[in-house]
């Protein structure tokens, strides 16, 4: 067991910095996401499903713009290309299958 606050900050690109926790076959993430920050678009073998905690994400998946707002959730099927962008300050959960070895 673990408590949220022992595990460490670790920022993946300018602006981004998530606590992540790793199982066999998943990942869970907590993002703290900076106002006016990007993450290009990418795509990956993992299902993504993102949760807006609280703020607003502007997310283009597979050719698609979303607002996202606090309490939307979306799911991003492996290798689909996406983006976010950080219209406010965010926390965001983003749980990947199969695990996201390169967090590790």
């Amino acid at each position: 067991m673990q408590n949220l606050s022992d595990i460490p900050v670790k920022q993946t690109l300018p602006g981004f910095f998530g606590k992540m926790v790793h199982g066999d076959s998943s990942s869970l993430v907590f993002w703290d996401i900076k106002k006016g920050h990007t993450s290009p678009e990418h795509h990956h073998i993992n299902e993504q499903i993102t949760y807006i905690a609280e703020g607003e994400l502007e997310m283009v998946i597979g050719g698609q713009k979303y607002l996202m707002k606090a309490g939307d959730v979306h799911v991003i099927p492996s290798n689909v290309r996406h983006s976010a962008y950080a219209v406010t300050d965010c926390k965001v959960i983003d749980s990947f299958a199969p695990a996201r070895d390169d967090y590790r």
